[in-house]
């Protein structure tokens, strides 16, 4: 999936990526955001918080192309990240016929309902416990769906977590490189 069909036509990658607030969603947004940065693509990366921080919901919304966007905001997204079940219950008929939706399948139970869709499941969860911390959960998520939607290259990806960590999360370096690391092999 992917590689020679992005050849063929402009690229452009409106992504929804959502999940409980507090699973890093917004910060999986800014870092393929900055990644299309560092490739010299057009960004737009709009996040979306429900009333409370963590628990509630949130959400982010990427577009990565390279030719001009017109809005930050995506009514009809090419590819889904669905972190958690409300979230694919929420977006899963967003989706555009022949996009992408990556679930969470630690936490996503069902499956996804459409078959005009390309569909991939990772255990984000359940591999970031066995890497040793519950919050590298979105960084296998972010290197699983840059495997299956090539829309950045690994390395880039890379470099945009490093300079998008926040401050308080630097400490987690090493760990979040591991994860994309995983993310990339459980779907290979």
């Amino acid at each position: 999936m992917g590689g020679a069909r992005l050849q063929n036509r402009p690229l452009e990658e409106r992504i929804t990526v959502a999940g409980f607030g507090g699973q890093g969603v917004v910060l999986m947004g800014k870092i393929l955001a900055y990644a299309g940065l560092l490739e010299s693509k057009n960004v737009t990366c709009l996040p979306s918080y429900g009333p409370e921080m963590r628990g509630g919901t949130a959400n982010c919304m990427v577009t990565i192309s390279n030719s001009r966007i017109g809005s930050p905001y995506i009514a009809k997204p090419s590819s889904l990240i669905a972190m958690n079940e409300p979230s694919l219950e929420r977006f899963e008929s967003t989706v555009e016929p022949e996009g992408c939706i990556l679930r969470n399948s630690s936490l996503v139970k069902r499956e996804v309902a459409r078959s005009d869709v390309a569909v991939a499941g990772v255990r984000a969860t359940e591999e970031a416990e066995a890497l040793g911390d519950v919050r590298a959960a979105n960084m296998i998520a972010l290197g699983a769906y840059i495997q299956v939607k090539p829309i950045v290259r690994h390395q880039t990806l890379l470099q945009a977590l490093e300079k998008s960590l926040p401050t308080g999360r630097r400490d987690l370096l090493a760990l979040d490189e591991r994860a994309i690391q995983r993310g990339f092999e459980l779907v290979q």
